[in-house]
């Protein structure tokens, strides 16, 4: 019974392993267009964890879409943004490097690291000419880890995973 309860415990915990919290999130209304302010908390699995110490570089993509409902037909896209961080570590100077496009930032730790990439603040996802002043939008935003970019053989091998499955989406309508 005690293997019992300690298996069941070991399952749990690696269930919750996988999780990104999102405890700020913020959109506004900015010189006519739309900002967004948000916060992740990814946890780690121990696999991921693993394979961003061995040099694996891991890909972290925050996107969001704004939509205009329509009674008609389907909601009408308005604006799309999307912003891709790369987060690797570099094992012969023990730093981690985080980029987002050409920018790229160098830190001492992967604590560092992972806050850089799990957090945006005054992110432009609309412009002044995209949005009409009055109307109702919807935002749906999603923060994830983006297996696709990982290296081919490990692609293949994660399809039964859920260690590598992180993800956290919020969809917020604007009045």
């Amino acid at each position: 019974m005690a293997l019992l309860c300690l298996g069941l415990l070991l399952a749990w915990r690696g269930a919750v392993a996988q999780t990104v919290e999102l405890p700020v999130f913020d959109i506004a209304r900015q010189d006519g267009g739309l900002v967004i302010d948000f916060q992740a908390r990814p946890v780690l699995s121990k696999a991921v964890e693993e394979a961003m110490q061995k040099g694996v570089p891991l890909y972290f993509v925050a996107q969001a879409t704004v939509l205009r409902p329509r009674w008609y037909w389907r909601d009408e896209r308005v604006a799309r943004a999307t912003r891709t961080w790369r987060l690797s570590y570099q094992p012969l100077t023990g730093q981690w490097r985080v980029s987002l496009g050409a920018l790229g930032q160098t830190v001492a730790s992967a604590t560092e690291a992972l806050a850089i990439v799990s957090r945006a603040s005054g992110w432009r996802i609309a412009e002044a000419g995209e949005i009409e002043p009055g109307e109702r939008y919807q935002v749906e935003f999603s923060f994830r880890l983006d297996n696709t970019q990982l290296p081919r053989p490990m692609q293949l091998d994660l399809a039964a995973q859920a260690d590598w499955r992180l993800s956290v989406e919020r969809s917020v309508r604007l009045e």
